[in-house]
């Protein structure tokens, strides 16, 4: 028996001696990344968080939409009345300073170009071929107007659309002494007809009006028609002969 021990113990001695007849153990190769600090992985997770984030916050923005400055105001013809829009889109003026419907949205669309939106109705003024002046739902190439300083400082509002076909002569937003809204082939740019005075209520921001085909767009809101003095009534005109037409400047 005690041989036998002392057999065993000398070959534990020769393992332990020999390191190559020990059993090969397959060790696993340490990772590149293993050896960063834990105050290291902690940076890391929380940076890729952040991206997470990023990405996330991103895909729900929405695109800002283009915004324009212009002006809600009052246009205040040089002949003392406030042009004026009614609900149903009919175009008329009031001596009333006070009236919410002669508040007009100037939209700046181009260089010295505006859109006339009602403030109440939402609706664009417009000049047709006639050089009647309508209301439209829709933003048409009739409903953009030229803004021009003339020399007495009063403002100008020409179609950029029609003009004189021979002379080449501007048509223009133009209210008569009498507080009708005139046709635009008839108002001249040196005249009070023409001549308004912008009396801004306050700076805003407002959406580009997205520009629609005049064939595309719907009918006219309010149709192009002559306005009628509401004190002629059809006995009275049939009981006296029309009048010449003055020049209403």
């Amino acid at each position: 028996m005690a041989a036998l021990a002392s057999s065993l113990i000398r070959q534990k001695r020769a393992v332990k001696e020999d390191p190559a007849k020990r059993p090969v153990v397959n060790k696993r190769k340490p990772c590149p990344k293993s050896n960063k600090s834990l105050c290291q992985k902690q940076i890391l997770v929380l940076i890729s968080k952040v991206r997470l984030c990023g990405g996330r916050k991103a895909r729900n923005e929405k695109r800002p939409e283009p915004q324009l400055k212009g002006i809600v105001t009052r246009l205040y013809s040089q002949h003392g009345y406030y042009l004026q829009m009614q609900p149903d889109g009919t175009m008329d003026s009031t001596r009333d300073e006070s009236s919410s419907f002669s508040q007009f949205n100037l939209i700046p669309v181009g260089l010295r170009i505006v859109a006339i939106q009602g403030a109440k109705t939402g609706l664009y003024l417009a000049m047709n071929s006639e050089g009647y002046l309508y209301t439209s739902e829709h933003f048409t190439p009739e409903c953009k107007f030229k803004e021009s300083v003339f020399e007495n400082y009063y403002v100008t509002y020409s179609s950029m659309l029609y003009r004189q076909t021979q002379s080449g002569r501007s048509w223009y937003i133009g209210i008569n002494r009498d507080g009708q809204v005139m046709k635009g082939n008839r108002v001249k740019k040196t005249k009070g007809a023409a001549h308004f005075l912008p009396k801004v209520i306050e700076v805003a921001m407002y959406k580009e009006p997205s520009l629609h085909e005049l064939a595309a767009a719907a009918e006219p809101v309010s149709p192009p028609r002559k306005t009628v003095k509401k004190s002629d009534s059809p006995s009275q005109k049939k009981g006296r002969k029309e009048a010449p037409k003055a020049d209403a400047s």
